[in-house]
């Protein structure tokens, strides 16, 4: 059996991601695909591996992401913030340079509601004089 040795949870917009960090090659998986098959742009990829990279543990962990809600951007930026945040619990002394690089932050902007009476958070109806 696989023992994980830290759990981190993110979150960006709606999407939150369950990161499990285990000792192993490097390998990062991501709802049961390479993190290369599951996320379409290159940026999305690094954004995930950011945080290793800062790190130096490229090759250190093996890391399986359970990623649900969002779009594919908020669901990259909250695995980014699960393996920061799994990467503290393993190692205290890498909190400093994930925090000068804004990685334990979570990014608290979402979507402003619909208000009644309008199109939109922000937008009016078209207003008509006559």
């Amino acid at each position: 059996m696989i023992k994980n040795i830290a759990i981190g949870t993110g979150r960006r917009k709606t999407a939150t991601a369950r990161v499990f960090l285990r000792e192993g090659s490097g390998k990062i998986v991501v709802n049961g695909k390479d993190v290369k098959d599951y996320f379409v742009s290159a940026t999305q990829v690094k954004l995930v591996q950011q945080p290793l990279l800062v790190t130096s543990n490229e090759n250190k962990y093996d890391i399986l992401i359970n990623v649900c809600g969002g779009g594919l951007n908020g669901q990259a930026a909250a695995c980014l913030h699960g393996v920061a945040r799994a990467i503290t619990q393993v190692d205290p002394n890498a909190r400093p340079s994930l925090k000068a690089n804004g990685y334990l932050t979570r990014d608290s902007r979402m979507v402003e509601r619909k208000k009644y009476g309008q199109r939109g958070a922000r937008r009016r109806f078209q207003f008509s004089k006559r």
